[in-house]
């Protein structure tokens, strides 16, 4: 018997964009923002239910993005634009040519910078999770990035540097910092946790696996 389930994000409305906006910007508080967001899970969940979904996600919808939202629960990072970061690339004209094939201004794609010794403020997912288990009683499945991803693109040797003396030594830290996170969601009754590492791809398929990629 097969189990249903899916990858993890689900499409934003124009409220929560908005609303994700307001928060970032200082116009609105957290509590305030996650008024908003609760009522887009709900309506996220009771969709997966409804169409037989077996293990049901949050649908990622109090992120920014991915990864980036990470700076809201972790010290020592910083969220920063692509814009802010051109003249601090180790290959600035690779990073050029990047953004150049963006389909979206440099200015609206927020990466998560490395700014000091990087440690856990708040767990990543498990109060989302919690949330998720008040609303229903089907499994559910906590999706987070994996520590390739992070430390690839949380690593900015001009920030970065701050706090460590190479990118290996801070992906110590992230590898502590996921292992921590796994260990309360499993505490926390989570029934899958996904790491996902999509750029991992440029591994096998890329002549060019040291080119910085931003997701």
């Amino acid at each position: 018997m097969s189990t249903v389930t899916q990858v993890g994000s689900w499409p934003r409305s124009k409220d929560l964009l908005r609303a994700l906006r307001d928060k970032q910007k200082g116009r609105m508080t957290a509590s305030e923002f996650d008024r908003v967001a609760d009522g887009e899970v709900r309506r996220c969940v009771e969709h997966q239910v409804a169409a037989g979904v077996d293990i049901v996600v949050d649908g990622e919808q109090r992120r920014d993005n991915f990864y980036s939202f990470v700076t809201d629960k972790l010290d020592g990072t910083k969220l920063m634009s692509l814009a802010e970061m051109l003249d601090t690339v180790e290959d600035k004209s690779g990073f050029e040519e990047i953004l150049d094939t963006l389909d979206v201004p440099a200015s609206a794609i927020k990466n998560p910078t490395c700014v000091g010794r990087i440690s856990r403020r708040e767990p990543l997912a498990v109060n989302e999770l919690r949330f998720v288990q008040e609303i229903t009683e089907k499994p559910v499945k906590v999706t987070l990035p994996g520590p390739y991803l992070l430390t690839r693109a949380m690593w900015v040797g001009a920030f970065s540097s701050k706090g460590y003396g190479d990118k290996t030594e801070m992906g110590d830290d992230v590898v502590k910092i996921l292992r921590e996170e796994l260990i309360d969601l499993k505490e926390a009754g989570a029934a899958f946790v996904q790491f996902d590492e999509p750029v991992l791809t440029e591994i096998v398929f890329s002549e060019d696996c040291d080119r910085r990629t931003f997701m």
